[in-house]
């Protein structure tokens, strides 16, 4: 595997918090992300795209271009490189079953980035690993037993009676979801730190492009690969000792009656291969501002919209354009989502950390700020998964 990059993650912690936690309620105390070393710039991605697949269909060319200047995505991460392709190349070959040379990539591939992620965060929280009682692991490109929150934990040095969760196959709502338990385990088990780390790679899923697989060249102009990871916990230690800047204060999640094959994934000798319908978007139209009200009432909130701030997962241009209209936000409210996906990509479970720290980095610039804000994403199901937040910057 290429070797992993942190990026710049492990920043000093932040400045002192504006305002005081509630007491008994999950905090973020650190964040941090880490990528592989290989960055494709999106102008480049084509070129290498078509040669690496040894496709000659100029049509399929086109359409890749159109979709990599829609998707407004300007750099992604990836772990796959011409050494690995040198050594398998049947990962190009249309029909090769490949499943065991792509999980041979994969497995050893999230957890070095889950390594290097959950390193940078804890660097930035500032306290022993000793002091780690939990580790929620989080994702959709792997497949193994013991599974690597195990590998995990091993590498970096846990204890051996940390408590382990493993959440497979959620998909781009993955990284909330693992906030929601991350924070349901601070929060009834006190003085309890949970390390949360989130990792993903698109080798499951690269494959030569097919007329008969739309969704493959969505694919390969919108997804990139990456690891985040967060420590999570509730009454922070005073004098300065950890430095929260995010409260998860309450979290919901639902899916969509009748709609399970809208996002549909299917693992193969081949791979994984998805299928996106078209009609997401409206979907999510119809149900996201009921959803989004519902949260926001368990605080006691208006349905001012743009009162708060928001954390979106960047599932793609069109599904942020069609929040934005629906909820009738703020042009700016949707800045830090879309910073993210420009930046990144999508990168699936990931991608809510990677927005969540712009919006901390934001926050803590303002005077005043807003107080409370939402995270959400989405993904199978369909599931809308979300967290009401409250800044602490």
């Amino acid at each position: 595997m290429s070797k992993v990059n942190a990026n710049g993650s492990a920043k000093s912690r932040p400045a002192l918090t504006k305002r005081s936690p509630t007491p008994g309620k999950a905090t973020i105390l650190a964040i941090g992300k880490a990528f592989p070393s290989q960055v494709i710039p999106q102008e480049c991605l084509v070129e290498g795209f078509i040669r690496d697949t040894k496709c000659e269909d100029a049509s399929i060319k086109e359409k890749l271009e159109r979709l990599c200047k829609t998707t407004t995505v300007k750099t992604r991460y990836t772990v796959m490189s011409k050494e690995i392709l040198d050594k398998y190349p049947e990962l190009a070959r249309e029909g090769s079953p490949t499943l065991n040379q792509r999980l041979e990539i994969a497995n050893p591939a999230v957890t070095e980035m889950a390594l290097q992620a959950s390193l940078s965060c804890i660097k930035q929280w500032g306290r022993p690993l000793g002091h780690i009682t939990h580790l929620v692991y989080v994702s959709s490109s792997e497949l193994r037993l013991p599974g690597g929150d195990l590998h995990l934990a091993t590498q970096l040095g846990l204890r051996s009676n940390v408590g382990r969760v493993m959440l497979y196959f959620l998909g781009c709502y993955g990284g909330v979801t693992g906030l929601r338990v991350a924070k349901d385990i601070a929060e009834n088990n006190p003085g309890s730190r949970v390390l949360l780390t989130t990792s993903e790679t698109t080798i499951l899923g690269f494959r030569p492009p097919n007329n008969a697989r739309p969704y493959d060249l969505v694919g390969a102009a919108l997804f990139g690969d990456g690891a985040a990871a967060a420590i999570i916990g509730a009454d922070p230690l005073p004098s300065h000792e950890e430095s929260p800047f995010m409260e998860l204060s309450h979290a919901a999640q639902r899916f969509l009656p009748g709609t399970h094959d809208v996002i549909d994934g299917r693992l193969s000798d081949e791979g994984i291969y998805f299928k996106l319908g078209r009609d997401l978007p409206q979907k999510i139209e119809a149900n996201i501002e009921e959803f989004c009200k519902g949260l926001m009432a368990m605080a006691g909130l208006g349905e001012g919209f743009n009162d708060v701030f928001w954390a979106v997962h960047p599932g793609g241009p069109a599904i942020m354009n069609k929040l934005e209209n629906t909820l009738k936000l703020r042009s700016d409210k949707l800045e830090c989502s879309r910073k993210a996906l420009m930046d990144y990509g999508n990168v699936s479970s990931n991608t809510i950390f990677y927005v969540i720290e712009n919006m901390r980095d934001e926050l803590m610039k303002r005077e005043d700020g807003e107080e409370w804000g939402l995270a959400l994403a989405f993904g199978p199901g369909i599931t809308f998964e979300g967290i009401l937040m409250r800044s602490l910057c």
